[in-house]
């Protein structure tokens, strides 16, 4: 009779497992769980970067210190830290949505690394882009050495060596931040910044001032411009359903 009920209580068992739904499938790497941009409503914000007034003239800064920085034999080299053309037109200017996003928005994390290079003893580019754990790929570029050293507030500090052309490394920040700052200890004229992210609304300036910020829900936002030197605005605007919105930013001194 024993037997008899042990037998039947396996076979309940074994129906009950086989009936049972399977657990979900754990999401991709990157992917993210959560509400989606409906891009038939998504709008646009787009615009430009300007200097009003006289532009600042070009940084220069001086390189003897390693000859490997100074190839063509000259020891003093433009920087790109003001890049303001004759009309007045700014370039690496970081242009985001600051706020108005709502937080229910989730977005899939980029698993293709943004490439971040150290060439000619300068940081290329000097202004990008990441979401919140996306990879950077951080290259030596040059016979020489060079380290990288990232100084944010949020994120984990991190400073290493890249001691030959052809190094390489991945880091990643985890959190929010704009700007993180990256400096070379070795050569102090090297800096870089990036803006850390949790959706992809931002875009660095091109040589024309120009940005887009493509494939926006309707909604409210403060829009920030930021730039090293000239330091930040804001503005605020609203998009509609599939509405092409435009806005401008215009400094004009160049005070932090």
């Amino acid at each position: 009779m024993r037997t008899s009920w042990l037998y039947s209580s396996l076979v309940l068992l074994t129906v009950s497992m086989a009936c049972s739904p399977k657990p979900a499938a754990p999401p991709p790497s990157g992917a993210a769980a959560g509400r989606k941009v409906d891009a038939a409503t998504a709008g646009s914000v787009a615009g430009k970067v300007t200097f009003t007034g006289t532009p600042p003239a070009a940084e220069t800064v001086k390189m003897s210190s390693d000859p490997a920085c100074t190839p063509n034999g000259s020891p003093t080299q433009p920087t790109n830290a003001v890049l303001v053309d004759a009309a007045g037109e700014v370039q690496n200017a970081f242009v985001y949505v600051k706020t108005g996003l709502d937080p229910a928005y989730t977005f899939d994390v980029p698993t293709e690394p943004v490439e971040f290079y150290q060439r000619g003893c300068r940081y290329e580019p000097r202004v990008f882009g990441v979401l919140a754990g996306q990879p950077i790929d951080i290259v030596n570029d040059d016979d020489t050495l060079h380290n990288v050293h990232a100084l944010p507030k949020s994120n984990l500090e991190f400073n290493k060596s890249e001691p030959y052309k052809g190094a390489r490394m991945k880091q990643t920040f985890t959190v929010s931040e704009t700007m993180v700052r990256f400096k070379c200890d070795v050569h102090p004229w090297m800096n870089a910044y990036v803006g850390v992210l949790t959706h992809p609304f931002y875009a660095v300036t091109g040589p024309d001032g120009s940005f887009a910020l493509k494939g926006l829900p309707p909604g409210t936002y403060t829009i920030e411009a930021w730039h090293e030197r000239f330091g930040t605005q804001t503005q605020q605007v609203t998009v509609a359903d599939k509405q092409a919105q435009t806005v401008s930013f215009a400094f004009a001194s160049a005070g932090k």
